[in-house]
């Protein structure tokens, strides 16, 4: 490379770095949705300025959403304030000034960029923190003064529940119930327990989109709160001329679980000029877990719904749902195993979107819920436009069942029906016998163990007489055992089914004896024994509650537990072996044997099915509440008791001198009897036509 060569290169490459060194730096602007589309059609090409449309639109939204003042010359202007941003608009004119890194700069200076007084960097962040302004306003209108602002807690409670309301948002962020204690310690060696908390902070958010030309959430705004009295909170937004718009909260004293929330608001109509009436809720929660078998307690949480004036439903306790509901909902509820948060509406609603995630390989959680509801009769000009009635408490039959008295809303809510109680015949046994049986009880007995106790003997005495039927019928059989196999001996074959059949029934009418009378009792029983199995583990009362060595009845009475994830046996049997579970499935083994004994011949093969059957019951009981697990134990026990008895006062032989009486006395033949001789007739009748048919 010659030396002419080596100078040009030098010189080319001067020109070049030059020409970068002098080129302005573009910077790359995303479009959001915070920005017109007239703002997004005309992105300024530098951030060190405003663009002419963005000036325009500056001017035009102070002018729009600012505070009237008057000038010290009498002059009308309008001005942002939000703390940084203190800018007036006079006419098309803009002055003020702009707080930067602590640092007071003039518009005016920052407009024409006067590095002399500031800094590249802060004339900068002066001019984005004036767009980012500008652009709020267009979105947000009267409401973009309160996007920034200063986070407080006020705390309001009662004799039952105690709640946290923040000022970012306006809504309640706490919830934690006086009365009650969380079962669930991670630590187990944590001996003090704590309050139950049904949300904190981040766990739940209660907001509503107002009816604007563009959304606004309250959530993204500031509220100043402000004590009414020693029950009633107001978080508001307060305008120009007096006026503002709240949300009113109002805890009564007492032991009231119901948090009235009220709209309110003062000459808005001229303020927010919006046509639109949607005022959209949006809530949702994260379920947080409060009991020891989590299997259990996410099995019965779910997301509840009711249609005005109609049924209440849900969505899926054991996997992803989502529903969306173009009918009128009266109220939202998402429900716990023995907890529910409930917002109920004055007006219902006229549409809600719901969802619910479960929430896998979460300590803390259980599920993710989720509603979007739409009320389409918002009211600018009224001073309370919309009201709720938030119930955050107790899965509590009696507490659920009288809270239409306490709430907004004009009809029957059904919040029962969050309490799983079985179909609806169980229900009502439930519902009719059992919870107050069970309430009368407990109003006079602390110790809930006791009262379990009572009551199984209590209904063990209403089923007595069905239980003595059932025996005296299986002593019957035994005793026509042996006829009945003399009969089988000498017409044996199937040839002789028929008339084997017309023996055995003309014995049976003859002694007295009816083969049906010894399972009808027991059939009777079992609408009891399946309300009894959907109560215990709905029981909120026993949660908490000590027996023995059960320290809850609400959850398994776990006496050997284990860690770690065994496949199919954690699904079904657990962590862990219950105790109360255990001994009813040994006195069930001897309950079976018993009861084989009472019964006359039978399928060999079945006897190991009957045997196989109470450990089957143990799988599945053993996640189950104690409570259920030793209701069912002193069932059994009672139920032996009461077979040993009918064995030493019902002797074979007196009922065999009955039925030999009664053999002599002449019968008139029941309804059944003669339907089964009848139906005999025809099958005989039909044979005899067969067995002509093939001679021919």
């Amino acid at each position: 490379m010659d030396k002419n060569t080596g100078i040009g290169l030098l010189l080319m490459a001067a020109v070049f770095f030059g020409f970068m060194w002098l080129s302005p730096k573009k910077e790359t602007v995303t479009d959001t949705d915070d920005s017109t589309p007239s703002q997004l059609a005309q992105q300024p090409a530098t951030p060190d300025s405003l663009s002419a449309t963005e000036q325009e639109w500056l001017v035009k939204n102070i002018i729009l959403n600012g505070e009237p003042v008057i000038l010290p010359d009498s002059t009308h202007a309008t001005r942002l304030n939000d703390g940084n941003i203190n800018l007036t608009v006079a006419g098309n004119t803009v002055s003020g000034t702009v707080t930067v890194d602590g640092k007071t700069l003039d518009w005016a200076d920052i407009s024409r960029r006067d590095l002399k007084k500031m800094t590249a960097l802060e004339q900068r962040k002066a001019v984005e923190a004036v767009r980012t302004a500008s652009i709020s306003m267009g979105r947000y209108g009267k409401f973009a003064r309160f996007l920034s602002g200063n986070d407080s807690v006020l705390k309001m409670e009662n004799d039952v529940i105690k709640l946290q309301f923040s000022a970012k948002s306006g809504t309640i962020t706490r919830a934690e119930l006086k009365k009650y204690d969380t079962e669930y310690t991670p630590d187990e060696s944590q001996k003090r327990k704590e309050k139950v908390v049904i949300f904190n902070d981040s766990t739940n958010s209660l907001s509503f989109q107002l009816p604007l030309p563009q959304a606004v959430s309250t959530a993204d705004l500031y509220f100043t709160p402000k004590v009414l009295n020693d029950s009633t909170i107001l978080m508001s937004l307060p305008m120009e001329n007096g006026a503002y718009w709240g949300i009113e909260y109002t805890l009564p004293k007492g032991d009231s679980y119901v948090v009235g929330i009220r709209i309110v608001q003062e000459n808005m109509a001229g303020v927010v000029e919006s046509n639109n009436r949607n005022l959209i809720v949006n809530w949702k929660q994260d379920l947080i877990r409060q009991e020891k078998g989590k299997m259990f307690e996410e099995r019965n949480s779910a997301l509840y719904y009711k249609f005005a004036g109609g049924s209440v439903e849900n969505l899926s306790e054991n996997k992803n749902d989502k529903e969306e509901r173009e009918a009128k909902v009266r109220w939202i509820g998402f429900k716990n195993q023995f907890f529910s948060s409930v917002l109920i509406a004055e007006r219902p609603f006229n549409t809600a979107d719901f969802e619910s995630t479960v929430l896998k390989n979460e300590p803390y959680f259980l599920k993710s819920f989720s509603a979007e509801a739409v009320s389409n009769d918002y009211d600018w000009n009224a001073s309370s436009p919309v009201r709720f009635s938030l119930f955050i408490g107790p899965n509590l039959y009696p507490l659920l069942s009288d809270l239409d008295k306490h709430t907004v809303a004009d009809e029957n809510l059904k919040l029962t029906k969050m309490i799983p109680l079985g179909w609806s015949i169980f229900r009502w046994i439930n519902t009719g016998v059992v919870i107050p049986l069970f309430n009368f009880l407990g109003s006079f007995i602390s110790n809930y163990g006791i009262i379990i106790l009572i009551m199984t003997i209590l209904i063990k005495l209403v089923l007595f007489p069905l239980t003595y039927k059932s025996y005296l019928s299986q002593a019957k059989m035994r005793v026509l055992a042996p006829d009945i196999k003399a009969i089988n001996d000498k017409y044996p074959g199937t040839e002789n089914a028929m008339i084997r059949q017309q023996k055995t029934m003309a014995l049976y009418n003859k002694a007295g004896a009816n083969p049906m009378s010894g399972c009808l009792p027991m059939l009777l029983q079992m609408p009891i024994l399946f309300a009894m199995f959907s109560f215990f583990p709905s029981a909120i009362e026993l949660r908490g509650e000590s027996f023995l060595w059960a320290k809850d009845l609400a959850a398994p009475d776990a006496i050997i537990s284990w860690s770690g994830h065994i496949p199919l046996v954690t699904e079904y049997f657990g962590n862990h072996i219950s105790l109360f579970c255990l001994l009813m499935t040994v006195t069930n083994i001897i309950y079976t044997r018993i009861n084989m004994q009472n019964q006359s011949g039978g399928m060999p093969g079945m006897k190991w099915m009957m045997y196989l059957m109470p450990i089957f019951f143990m799988i599945f009981f053993n996640n189950y509440a104690a409570g259920l697990s030793y209701y069912y134990f002193l069932s059994l026990l009672i139920t032996i008791a009461q077979t040993y008895a009918f064995r030493f006062f019902v002797k074979e032989e007196d009922v065999r001198k009955t039925m030999a009486e009664n053999a002599k006395k002449p019968k008139k033949k029941s309804g059944f009897m003669a339907r089964l001789e009848e139906m005999q007739k025809q099958q005989q009748a039909m044979l005899r036509e067969q067995q002509k048919r093939n001679k021919r």
